[in-house]
């Protein structure tokens, strides 16, 4: 009886969902050849990482934070990994699901066996997903050799990644579907640029003044203020506020895609 509420907010047509793990089998069999593509998502946020590290850490110096006092390297280090997540999640909903869609026309064949939208649906969510959460593994390595893992509850990060991969893969593919061709990618990296840049990533939520509510309203930023938690080793109902709101997210894109991709499948 109390599940049944949760199911309710489930699409019908992924409900039915039988073999979705057929679609993420076909992604692991397309990126036996093409694995060096899997590490694109990950430098960039290494590189940052690094650079912030090495370089412009030593002249920031220490930020304050919930009363305590951070390296910004060790300050900055959690938001890289949920920003990993993201991109892992996003770039793989996006531009592979359009071209499957549009061009190989994969999903078509697809749907000619005894699969469904909700199989498709579940099972390319779930690929973007395993990607962000390897950018997230990687990551979280990462931040230990660099002594960078404040508290053995970092361990968290990666369910949380997982969260935030599902909601931004969910999104992704989401707003894959209403694109009508190659150039509207372009709002892809605008969309996410500013997310990576203004979600209290390089700076604490206090630095944005007056401005915080609008920081707040970034996704990106509920994931990172739960990886910070999860790095510092603490809890707090704020988490909550900061799961639901991605939670929201994610179910919100998962029902927009099955209803897009029953209208631009289903004849």
């Amino acid at each position: 009886m109390n599940s049944m509420p949760l199911l309710r907010i489930v699409p019908p047509v992924v409900r039915i969902a039988r073999r979705p793990q057929r679609m993420v089998e076909r992604q692991l069999m397309c990126y036996r050849r093409t694995w060096p593509i899997l590490l694109s998502g990950f430098f960039e946020p290494l590189f940052y990482l690094l650079s912030i590290r090495v370089g412009l850490g030593k002249l920031v110096g220490d930020v304050k934070v919930g009363g305590r006092i951070l390296g910004y390297a060790e300050f900055v280090a959690p938001a890289m990994m949920a920003s990993s997540a993201m991109n892992g999640a996003v770039y793989d909903s996006t531009m592979n699901v359009f071209h499957k869609l549009k061009y190989a026309r994969v999903y078509d064949a697809v749907l000619a066996t005894p699969m469904g939208i909700g199989d498709v649906a579940l099972g390319e969510i779930t690929w973007a997903l395993i990607r962000g959460l390897l950018y997230s593994c990687a990551f979280l390595l990462t931040m230990i050799v660099l002594g960078l893992a404040s508290s053995p509850w970092i361990v968290l990060s990666l369910p949380i990644c997982v969260l935030i991969g599902f909601a931004f893969a969910a999104v992704g593919m989401a707003s894959t579907t209403y694109m009508r061709g190659w150039t509207d990618f372009e709002f892809v990296p605008t969309a996410t640029m500013p997310l990576f840049l203004f979600s209290a990533t390089f700076y604490p939520i206090s630095s944005y003044g007056s401005w915080a509510w609008v920081v707040q309203l970034s996704p990106l930023y509920h994931g990172v203020a739960l990886v910070r938690a999860a790095n510092a080793g603490q809890s707090s109902w704020g988490n909550v506020g900061h799961v639901g709101f991605l939670l929201t997210m994610a179910f919100a894109g998962l029902w927009v895609v099955s209803r897009r991709l029953q209208s631009l499948l289903v004849k």
